[in-house]
């Protein structure tokens, strides 16, 4: 695929800064509460096995024709990171497609953090070559499915693995 790499995007209190392997040790702190992990499945990461995950993240997606973007949410003004946000470009019928992800660490939830992240990238992914964003959101997960909302997408009559499908076009 033709898409750029993750670049660092901020908005008016966040940067969203591409994901690197430094960032597990600080990333394990802010998603180690084990309620993060209600709806996804799972358990919080050890600094080491966060290592591993995000050197096998940074280096890419083993299929050339699917893209990878990852970044760290830092809160400018508390000089912290708070979560994660990606987005998953692959090819469909329609063209390219982004499967977005995002988590917040427990502590900054409720603040408006995933919903700024989430709306700024939408807006980096349409201007990229995307024409469509999903994201699949577990049908109890209230504040996810506000998230989504907010970042213009709605949810389908799709499911996926236990989760709802939400969907955004991109108008060109």
């Amino acid at each position: 695929m033709n898409t750029p790499a993750a670049q660092p995007i901020s908005t008016r209190r966040l940067d969203l800064l591409p994901l690197h392997v430094e960032h597990a040790e600080e990333m394990a702190a802010v998603l180690s509460d084990p309620a993060l992990h209600t709806f996804t499945g799972g358990t919080p990461g050890t600094p080491q096995a966060l290592r591993s995950r995000y050197q096998r993240m940074t280096a890419g997606s083993p299929d050339p024709a699917v893209s990878w973007f990852n970044w760290v949410i830092r809160l400018r003004d508390e000089a912290c990171l708070t979560g994660t946000i990606q987005a998953t470009v692959s090819l469909s019928g329609h063209g390219p497609i982004a499967e977005i992800a995002w988590m917040v660490g427990t502590p900054w939830q409720g603040k408006g953090i995933a919903t700024e992240a989430a709306r700024e990238l939408v807006d980096w992914l349409s201007r990229q070559p995307v024409h469509t964003v999903v994201a699949h959101i577990h049908p109890e997960h209230r504040a996810s499915a506000a998230v989504a909302t907010a970042a213009g997408l709605t949810p389908t009559d799709e499911w996926h693995e236990g989760e709802i499908r939400w969907h955004r076009s991109i108008r060109r």
